[in-house]
């Protein structure tokens, strides 16, 4: 199968990606430009390149699951737990574990943050990748804007393609904290944790209690480099023995986003 087919008129749809297998997704279109972010030379490359079988990858702001689907194929056997809070998203998200990890994979539908509860939530139908508890629409235009000119897009054909692209839909959803996955899925060990939340990416961090750090032996993060997130994040990496390498992809020069990798022996 190539290209996109529609499942249901407004459902799911499936999508055939580049170099990859045919996925289940809400928007074919973001779920390619996702899919080319686990590509080399990136962080997500690097990182499901480092896991072994037996592994365990702990997926924070999955979407669709497109870096479990990665990981299961660069490294067979590979246990995914894995938590999206978008309803569509995580519809799609348990099609696709079903369909690529190992057996014994879980998928919640809850945000991650720093405290378990009920929290508000911007989902962004065209931009899906974007959704988040922290959605701001006009700093998300500028990204893309600035994605877009780093990859030759004129100027002019560039505002066309962000208009109404970061109009979002409000809703509530149930919070969980990193700590709470790890509790109620008995994870000995998380050779991964991958954090993709659209600014919350502290929050995340901040919800591993001090007794889970120690189980954690690499991590992957986009980090939103705003009121000195990034400084924050790096500080409470190197303060449980990470060593972190930050890096910033040649088509996100002039934003905020940054990716950071973390390993440390465990």
């Amino acid at each position: 199968m190539t290209g996109t087919e529609s499942a249901a008129a407004g459902g799911p749809v499936r999508q055939q990606l580049p170099e990859g297998p045919t996925v289940w997704c809400t928007n074919g279109p973001a779920a390619v430009a996702m899919w080319r972010e686990m590509q080399p030379p990136g962080a997500y490359h690097r990182a499901a390149g480092r896991l072994r079988a037996g592994d365990t990858l702990l997926d924070i702001g999955a979407n669709v699951g497109l870096m479990s689907v990665h990981c299961a194929r660069a490294c067979p056997g590979v246990r995914v737990v894995a938590a999206e809070p978008a309803p569509d998203l995580h519809a799609c998200l348990r099609r696709n574990l079903a369909d690529h990890a190992a057996p014994g994979w879980q998928a919640e539908c809850a945000a991650v943050s720093d405290r378990p509860g009920l929290l508000r939530f911007t989902y962004y139908p065209d931009a899906p990748g974007n959704s988040g508890l922290y959605a701001d629409p006009r700093a998300d235009d500028e990204i893309t804007l600035a994605f877009l000119r780093n990859s030759g897009v004129d100027a002019e054909d560039a505002e066309e393609l962000v208009e109404g692209l970061h109009e979002g839909v409000e809703f509530t959803v149930p919070a969980v904290t990193a700590s709470d996955l790890v509790r109620r899925h008995g994870i000995e060990r998380v050779d991964l944790l991958k954090v993709d939340v659209e600014r919350a990416e502290l929050d995340v961090l901040l919800g591993l209690e001090e007794a889970h750090w120690s189980l954690v032996r690499a991590v992957v993060a986009e980090v939103h480099d705003e009121d000195g997130r990034l400084a924050a994040v790096l500080r409470l990496l190197h303060a449980h023995g990470f060593t972190v390498d930050v890096r910033q992809e040649p088509l996100l020069k002039g934003t905020a986003l940054y990716d950071v990798e973390a390993e440390r022996a465990v």
